[in-house]
């Protein structure tokens, strides 16, 4: 019997997929094995060609993901912007 509940196995694969955790990186973390870990993402994955809320949640932690690092790039932008307007106001002073 696994010692990880399904809410552990769920949490972790969310992490992976959502949050882009590597699999190297929740293993050390859980302490559960690489090969364990990539075989609740790939089963995870293969429920959602099957099960529709399934499928859903996944594409809804894609979107969250593909949104997070567009927020993290536009602030990266921003950041670049800030600091060139400073540049610039100082030249003209």
């Amino acid at each position: 019997m696994s010692q990880f509940t399904e809410e552990i196995k769920k949490k972790v694969v969310k992490q992976h997929i959502q949050d882009g955790r590597t699999i190297a990186s929740l293993s050390a973390e859980y302490g559960a094995s690489k090969a364990a870990i990539s075989n609740w993402v790939h089963n995870y994955r293969e429920e959602c060609q099957t099960n529709d809320e399934a499928k859903n949640e996944y594409e809804l932690m894609q979107e969250v993901r593909k949104l997070r690092q567009q927020l993290e790039e536009a602030e990266k932008e921003n950041r670049f912007l800030k600091k060139a307007a400073a540049f610039f106001a100082k030249e003209i002073d």
